[in-house]
């Protein structure tokens, strides 16, 4: 029997009612190794394309949601051509939570860390629970967080986002509240039900709209304002052509029940 047979999956798939939940699963810290993030880049691709899914949430198990990257694998395999190789995985695997349609929430129970924040920042949103914590505290080994400032750069001001970065701190979950990282601190007996609430008011949403509305917002966001009006001036007039959404602004406007949106 091969040694590898009883090993625990990496990462564990459940779905339900039309939300995804993705798994983080190599208690207790969550270390982004090669084959968790290759994992991640499959399940993320396959959702893409499966237009019963409305909502993604990325969670895990253990005491810590995810400390960073597996030194310890990197240190083992010490080549330029595989370190390269396993940021080069972890980058497009974070591209991909962008990239495809349905929203991606971040579910923080514990630390988020390195890697593990940069995961946070770069899901479309994220509730944590109080007693979690942030940071990117790689500075503190002599190894400063490249890659998740990408994600944090693109979420947090300037003097917020380098504090994180040169300090190697940990903040709280309030304060990634407060910095903008998270959208909601709750308590962890809340926190199930939190990310629930908010999968579920998203879920009653068209998809059509959500999926056209994710792809604008990290397009533009990136352009300069007269090329933001020009595609977004694009976006809205394909938006307002769609049949499903002729039907939602004349129920709106005769003041009866908007329709049932389906996924296209």
């Amino acid at each position: 029997m091969p040694d590898n047979a009883n090993r625990k999956p990496t990462l564990l798939r459940h779905d339900s009612d039309g939300i995804v939940s993705l798994r983080l699963n190599r208690p207790d810290y969550n270390l982004l190794s090669i084959e968790l993030l290759e994992n991640l880049c499959r399940e993320l691709e396959n959702i893409a394309l499966d237009k019963k899914i409305r909502v993604v949430v990325i969670e895990s198990s253990g005491k810590a949601f995810c400390v960073g990257h597996d030194l310890a694998e990197m240190r083992r395999n010490p080549s330029k051509k595989y370190i390269k190789n396993l940021f080069e995985t972890c980058s497009r695997m974070m591209i991909k939570i962008t990239k495809i349609p349905q929203p991606v929430i971040a579910k923080v129970h514990g630390a988020a860390v390195a890697a593990g924040c940069q995961l946070v920042a770069q899901c479309d949103l994220a509730v944590a629970s109080d007693r979690a914590e942030f940071g990117t505290s790689g500075i503190n080994i002599g190894l400063f967080c490249s890659t998740p400032m990408v994600a944090v750069t693109r979420n947090l001001s300037r003097k917020h986002a380098m504090e994180l970065l040169l300090t190697g701190e940990l903040i709280s979950a309030s304060d990634a509240v407060r910095i903008g990282l998270i959208n909601h601190a709750v308590t962890s007996r809340n926190l199930d039900e939190a990310v629930r609430d908010l999968a579920l008011r998203i879920r009653k949403k068209s998809p059509f709209a959500i999926g056209l509305g994710k792809d604008l917002f990290y397009k533009q966001i990136e352009e300069g304002i007269e090329a933001a009006y020009e595609r977004a001036s694009e976006a809205i007039t394909c938006n307002m052509m769609d049949e499903e959404t002729k039907l939602g602004i004349d129920a709106f406007l005769a003041k009866k029940p908007l329709p049932q949106w389906k996924a296209k």
